[in-house]
């Protein structure tokens, strides 16, 4: 499995910024899909961007896209969530994940290595 560590996490205005890190190790980061998912207290875990081993092919939740951008640096190990003009209903601990093939799914549940998840805060 992957072991992954998110950062870039804060408190934040409505309208700003962050950019969300998860630095991979152990198996071959550049093999595995990348997905973020957020969850907010008393809500279920929800789909926030995916993107494919490659980097090629990205997804996103309707409410994203437009606002966030998915990356990655294979050689650096590293996945990226560049969030902005952010709202309080953004307002969540995010977790970035992984799963050992080419294609990004939307699920939860496909992804087989995940984060301890970073807190962001966005204020009114």
């Amino acid at each position: 499995q992957v072991q992954l560590v998110e950062s870039g996490g804060g408190l934040v205005q409505t309208g700003g910024s962050l950019r969300l890190s998860c630095a991979a190790s152990g198996r071959t980061f550049s093999s595995s899909a990348m997905g973020w998912f957020r969850q907010a207290p008393g809500k279920e875990r929800e789909f926030v961007a995916a993107i494919s081993w490659s980097g090629e092919d990205t997804y996103y939740a309707s409410s994203m896209k437009g606002r966030f951008t998915i990356s990655r640096d294979n050689a650096k190990n590293t996945g990226y969530l560049q969030m902005n003009k952010l709202k309080p209903e953004d307002t969540a601990v995010y977790y970035c994940a992984t799963r050992w093939d080419q294609i990004a799914p939307m699920k939860a549940y496909e992804y087989d290595s995940w984060g301890q998840g970073t807190q962001v805060t966005v204020s009114s």
